[in-house]
């Protein structure tokens, strides 16, 4: 079965299912950041959005989250605490949040917002939309660092981490089928 799935990977790879990765960033006022990414798929919401739900799972599989617990659940309201870690010149940052989410299942969409954490401001959606023998998965996150943490340094490390959390999760998704 490993194989299999293995092998629908590549043979999906090699029939050009990874589109390129659209990105966008708007510089805002007082260093916040909003970054949208976004990736066309050939996996169906259906097998995306368990995926995107897996909170107590999401730090085996997107790089650079050290752990996400789930705190509390009522109905589509979602409490997380996440713990992100990386590497920069040398030396380990690491940054904690507590995040709402409200799932909205039929809209295919996933919204989050900070309650506290080492941002001023860390908010955004996760948006899956059926289109013709596609789906859009669609990151969007506004963020704002604390005092001290320089702004350049956090939109280079966004910009790369976007895209490797977008595919992470398509890479998951397939890896489930």
């Amino acid at each position: 079965m490993t194989i299999e799935v293995s092998l629908k990977t590549l043979q999906r790879a090699s029939r050009g299912v990874h589109h390129p990765i659209e990105q966008t960033m708007e510089r805002l006022p007082q260093g916040v950041r909003r970054l949208a990414v976004q990736l066309r798929s050939s996996l169906s919401v259906d097998e995306v959005w368990p995926v995107l739900t897996d909170y107590e799972g999401l730090s085996d599989f997107i790089p650079n989250l050290s752990s996400s617990t789930l705190l509390s659940r009522k109905g589509n309201l979602v409490t997380l605490s996440q713990v992100g870690s990386q590497q920069f010149l040398g030396l380990k940052f690491s940054a904690e949040v507590q995040l709402e989410l409200i799932e909205h299942r039929p809209e295919g969409l996933l919204r989050f917002r900070m309650l506290r954490g080492d941002f001023r401001r860390f908010e955004g959606c996760w948006r899956l939309q059926a289109v013709p023998d596609a789906t859009l998965i669609l990151y969007d996150l506004t963020v704002q660092g604390c005092m001290g943490m320089p702004v350049a340094l956090i939109e280079q490390r966004l910009k790369q981490d976007l895209n490797d959390n977008l595919l992470a999760v398509e890479k998951e998704a397939l890896r489930r089928k």
